[in-house]
């Protein structure tokens, strides 16, 4: 019986989120859709993350309407899912239980069935009441353990940690590789480990920042994974995912069905280089366009035969894999890796931003070099946190101010506290103890308890404000603060 693998499709929000600022409109997702909705994708990853915080505050479009556009384009919600940050849901802190578990039911109401679940700190306690209430109401739970590498999280931590959400009764669970650290050399020990012993679908998403996701993805395909996320051209490759273009064909010479439609692919691609010329010229920061688009028939298979091979060797050839996989994207015009995320562990959308910022502040040459070095300092001060918002923008600001100040800690961020004070949850790695008491005092009380059990319910407070006409506004107001009142005053 020939073999099928599944795709699923996250160019409309991680891909514009890792290569655009999550800058596209919801008219601009409205051109894609209806091309792709039927190519044969296994699942769409269309709303969550920061989109909803980046639709009221810049593209000025109502994050329901969205989704319940998408939901009316899809016929249901059954193939869309969201990334949802478990406690803290579409933002940035912990929310209460009641807040939380609305919003979740207004969410799978709106046409998302399909909910993304991860925590910063690989915390479950943090995911609780997020699979209980996307369960409760009729969704389905991807549980996501986020990747990382650290002297604490080894092949067995993360097996652990998948039959921990195993037994919270999650429907998937997903290798959440955000900064792209996951090197094939581990992958070929951690993918077996985790087939061996989770029952449920293995769904791979790893970014394409440092070079080595196609051989990742492939290897995924190797030892039995499920699921793997990609991204449509231009949307793809650099610091997004990779792109279907490309890995469609890997899948092919392999030996795998995958069910797509690749015309229907290339015209959305079409309409894609459009978008991103469009977006390109409202962003200064913008990355560059490539130079020809990529269709299916544009990858070497020669290439893609080699590294096939290599992968398929026992033991792997993971070098020369590597290497092939890297001239297959060069050759194709995709961005540049950066291997050099493997030390400073920065992902890299991160790492583009803190540079402006740094630049902007007239710090360049030596002193990023030093914040570069700063960065995994501070992480394992802060008992090695895997590094995804919102931690990593956390640790990242730590590191800056500590090079700025010339004095590691003279100033330390609110947001640094609450994470020594257990207000994000229980770290992955212990916190030397004296190293807390100098940041926060003696006085001060650990939480020892899930975060969100010391917050109040606020869903019973009355609001009176003539801009909030329902409860999907309130939902908003409670969530996005002062940015969403602005949105929410501004419309008509």
């Amino acid at each position: 019986m020939t073999k099928k693998v599944l795709f699923n499709d996250l160019t409309l929000r991680d891909g514009h989120q890792s290569c655009a600022a999550t800058r596209m409109t919801t008219e601009q997702a409205m051109r894609v859709l209806p091309i792709i909705k039927n190519a044969g994708y296994n699942m769409f990853e269309l709303w969550g993350g920061a989109t909803l915080d980046s639709a009221i505050r810049f593209t000025k479009d109502d994050p329901w309407e969205r989704l319940e556009r998408f939901r009316d384009e899809m016929g249901g919600g059954d193939k869309i899912q969201s990334l949802l940050r478990g406690q803290n849901l579409f933002a940035y802190s912990p929310y209460p239980d009641d807040l939380l578990a609305a919003f979740i039911r207004q969410s799978i109401e709106s046409g998302s069935k399909n909910m993304r679940i991860f925590d910063a700190m690989n915390d479950v306690r943090n995911l609780w009441m997020a699979i209980l209430a996307t369960k409760a109401y009729g969704g389905k739970v991807e549980a996501a353990m986020c990747y990382t590498t650290s002297p604490i999280h080894t092949t067995q931590y993360f097996v652990d940690y998948g039959k921990r959400l195993l037994e919270e009764g999650v429907d998937r669970i997903a290798i959440k590789d955000m900064a792209g650290l996951l090197h094939p050399k581990d992958a070929v020990v951690l993918f077996p480990a985790l087939r061996k012993e989770i029952n449920v679908p293995i769904v791979l998403h790893t970014h394409t920042t440092t070079g080595v996701a196609l051989v990742n993805l492939a290897l995924g395909m190797k030892y039995g994974l499920d699921q793997f996320d990609t991204c449509i051209s231009p949307f793809a490759g650099g610091p997004s995912h990779s792109p279907i273009e490309v890995m469609a064909v890997v899948a092919e010479r392999m030996g795998f069905e995958h069910d797509l439609d690749k015309d229907a692919i290339s015209k959305a691609q079409d309409v894609l280089r459009v978008i991103f010329e469009e977006l390109k010229g409202s962003i200064p920061s913008f990355g560059k366009s490539r130079r020809k688009p990529v269709y299916f028939d544009d990858v070497p298979v020669d290439k893609v035969d080699k590294m096939v091979e290599a992968i398929m060797k026992t033991p792997e050839d993971l070098d020369t894999a590597i290497a092939v996989s890297r001239e297959i994207l060069a050759d194709l015009d995709y961005p540049g890796y950066d291997d050099k995320v493997f030390i400073t562990q920065i992902p890299g959308g991160m790492i583009s931003n803190l540079q402006s910022q740094m630049k902007e502040m007239g710090v360049t040459g030596d002193m990023m070099d030093a914040v570069m070095e700063e960065f995994p300092k501070v992480r394992k001060d802060v008992g090695y946190v895997p590094l995804v918002t919102p931690t990593s923008q956390i640790v990242g600001s730590q590191a800056a101010f500590n090079v700025l100040a010339g004095e590691r800690y003279a100033f330390v961020s609110n947001e640094f506290k609450m994470i020594l004070r257990g207000e994000f949850g229980k770290t992955p790695g212990p916190i030397d103890e004296e190293f807390r008491k100098k940041i926060l005092g003696d006085d001060v009380e650990v939480k020892k308890y899930r975060p969100a059990s010391y917050l109040m319910p606020v869903l019973e407070d009355e609001v009176n404000l003539p801009y909030i006409k329902s409860k999907k506004d309130l939902l908003l107001h409670h969530v996005f603060g002062n940015a969403a009142d602005e949105f929410l005053k501004s419309r008509k």
